[in-house]
């Protein structure tokens, strides 16, 4: 895949590729190396590492440097923790090659590209709240409810309703059975 980029974009007449690495671990060195005036980057790289994370520090260290987050994962909070990185694009993977290109150079004149809304891969089109996906996520970190609380500053009472809410919506009468779904289907990724 990263093969097929580099060539899509060197293919470009205002496009040039300066560096291609695997991990996220090595991208802001590859920054300091090359200073590109835009980074495009996987969430998820190899060894696990954090794209997401790595945005973060480039975002940090190498303010100018433009950043568009790419993923084909359907982790449903990718898109918020990518903004909280500071960001300025993010994409899913299925986009026509088109529209890649078209939003990093929009990204270079200044505009930000964040889809409406994450593509719907969870049962029955189901949204959640920001507060039922923090509890999920904690959940499928295998906290218990006490930790929960105190880690969201709630109580445990407001878990207990939080959790009920998340249940109702999936129909699953355990929440540990749905965070073992939404963990094996790759909507959660546990930060553990």
């Amino acid at each position: 895949m990263r093969d097929s980029l580099a060539s899509l974009i060197n293919g470009q007449v205002d496009m040039r590729v300066v560096g291609s690495i695997g991990s996220a671990a090595d991208a802001l060195g590859i920054c300091w190396e090359t200073t590109p005036d835009l980074v495009l980057m996987d969430a998820c790289t190899d060894n696990n590492e954090s794209g997401i994370a790595a945005a973060a520090e480039i975002r940090a260290q190498c303010p100018a440097i433009k950043i568009v987050i790419m993923t084909g994962m359907p982790e449903i909070t990718y898109m918020d923790s990518s903004k909280k990185a500071g960001v300025d694009s993010f994409l899913y993977k299925n986009v026509r090659s088109e529209i890649l290109l078209a939003t990093i150079r929009s990204t270079m004149e200044g505009y930000g590209t964040f889809p409406k809304e994450a593509p719907s891969v969870l049962p029955g089109k189901l949204s959640f709240t920001d507060k039922e996906i923090a509890v999920l996520r904690l959940v499928c970190e295998a906290k218990s409810r006490k930790e929960i609380a105190r880690e969201l500053a709630m109580s445990e009472g407001s878990v207990k309703a939080v959790i009920s809410d998340i249940l109702d919506k999936t129909g699953y009468d355990s929440i540990l059975k749905f965070a073992v779904f939404a963990v094996s289907k790759g909507y959660i990724k546990p930060n553990i």
